[in-house]
């Protein structure tokens, strides 16, 4: 089992950059896919990245790609996602999850945080 917390989340002016952590509990942290997650309000919950468990495979959805940097440090059991030139469009609560593949589909992950707000004001 794995238990997941993010933390780093808050406010940022639009252009502005935040950097999210998802630290893990658990030896396994290493073999899972771990992905992140938003959810704006009045919105259905909707995939921003994901990360193979080396590390070598990364995934983004098309309103991210350029801005935003999906990482992880096995060694640390971290999860991490840099997020640069912030619009108010990024507004949400950010959850990481972890899952036994690598997917978009949040159907497939079996283990959430409990999120971590992130408002960009214009």
């Amino acid at each position: 089992q794995v238990q997941l917390v993010e933390s780093g989340g808050g406010s940022v002016q639009a252009g502005g950059s935040l950097r999210l952590s998802c630290a893990a509990s658990g030896r396994t942290f290493s073999t899972y896919g771990m992905g992140w997650f938003r959810q704006a309000p009045g919105k259905e919950r909707e995939f921003v990245a994901a990360i193979s468990w080396s590390g070598d495979s990364t995934y983004y959805a098309d309103s991210v790609k350029g801005r935003f940097t999906i990482s992880r440090d096995n060694a640390k059991n971290t999860l991490y996602l840099q997020m640069n030139n912030l619009s108010p469009e990024d507004t949400a609560v950010y959850y990481c999850a972890a899952s036994e593949v690598v997917t978009r589909s949040s159907n497939e992950y079996d283990y959430w945080g409990q999120g971590t707000q992130v408002t960009v004001s214009s």
